[in-house]
């Protein structure tokens, strides 16, 4: 397939003679985003008067996990989720935080700042919190990501694995995800393949931009990725957030992994073709586990634990997105 490309939709969005022209052209550049990176079969893109929307299972088909240490005992289960992407862009300069994800990737995987739950405040901006970082930590794998609090797999650095998968991944000009704002996002050069002047990038790791009038950027070092929106969202906390699972009756499932101190070892995830999942590790000696299969009821599976946040207790039950 050979589409149009999406820094040249984006031309015609941004000197378009009328807001509907330029609704639709973003509309456009959105979708040419992800049908040009490859990933048109495992995301949707819908339009509506304000947003974009990047409809995916954030369950990306690349090796996941490989590589932690500092395992927040979570893994990796596909659910739905819609991120909205605003069509008429409006950079303000006034950076918006939020403790979940503030963007999306063009496989349809959530994006978030560098800190393992979204921490940052507006005064930690300006200031890099190494113990909340999750590259210094370990809590990432080779791929740039990890399984959250909700179970859910998403980006905090440079999605490097996901970047080697996409079609056009030797074009500089790739657009490789975008911010809730509108705004894209792109690796660590200009869209021309020039290197980015030092200093050159802001406080959300973004930069002015001719085509599009603002662009974020990934970056060999912190914050490593988006770490704050520099336009207008309308409503940004009521973005949905992937939730947790809970058990199959309503109840709430086992409390959030914490990463146990020192990390743990030879952590490895396992994917079969059945649907089941295991991560199997150890600590200090004692091995440790989280493993699912799919329970026959839509969005549900049996999970049988022992972990390091429950004491090595073994939980077994039926847990629902």
């Amino acid at each position: 397939m050979n589409a149009f490309k999406p820094y040249a939709i984006a031309v015609v969005a941004f000197l378009a003679p009328n807001l509907a022209s330029a609704h639709d052209d973003h509309c456009a550049a959105v979708q040419a985003s992800v049908d040009e990176a490859g990933f048109a079969n495992s995301v949707s893109v819908t339009c509506d008067n304000d947003n974009a929307y990047l409809t995916s299972d954030t369950y990306p088909d690349h090796e996941m996990m490989t590589g932690i240490t500092g395992s927040n005992e979570q893994v990796p289960v596909p659910g739905n989720w819609s991120a909205p992407v605003m069509l008429a862009p409006q950079y303000t300069g006034n950076p918006l935080t939020r403790d979940a994800s503030i963007g999306v990737a063009v496989n349809g995987v959530p994006i978030y700042d560098y800190t393992a739950g979204g921490e940052l405040s507006d005064s930690d901006l300006h200031t890099h919190q190494g113990h909340l970082d999750t590259v210094l930590t370990g809590q990432l794998d080779t791929c740039g990501g990890h399984a959250g609090r909700g179970d859910d797999y998403h980006y905090h650095t440079r999605p490097t694995c996901m970047i080697d998968a996409m079609d056009n991944k030797g074009d500089p000009a790739a657009i490789i995800g975008w911010g809730f704002d509108g705004f894209p996002i792109f690796r660590d050069t200009n869209p021309d393949g020039t290197a980015i002047a030092a200093g050159a990038l802001d406080v959300c790791n973004g930069q002015p931009d001719d085509v599009f009038g603002y662009r974020y950027h990934t970056s060999a070092d912190a914050p490593y990725i988006v770490q704050c929106l520099m336009g207008v969202v309308e409503d940004l906390d009521r973005v949905p957030r992937v939730r947790p699972l809970n058990m199959a009756d309503g109840g709430l499932g086992p409390e959030a992994g914490r990463p146990p101190r020192g990390g743990v070892e030879n952590l490895v995830f396992t994917q079969n073709d059945d649907g089941s999942r295991s991560m199997d590790y150890t600590y200090e000696g004692e091995a440790y586990y989280i493993r699912y299969a799919p329970s026959g009821t839509p969005n549900c599976y049996n999970y049988t634990t022992s972990t390091v946040t429950n004491g090595g207790e073994v939980f077994e039950g039926e847990l629902c997105r």
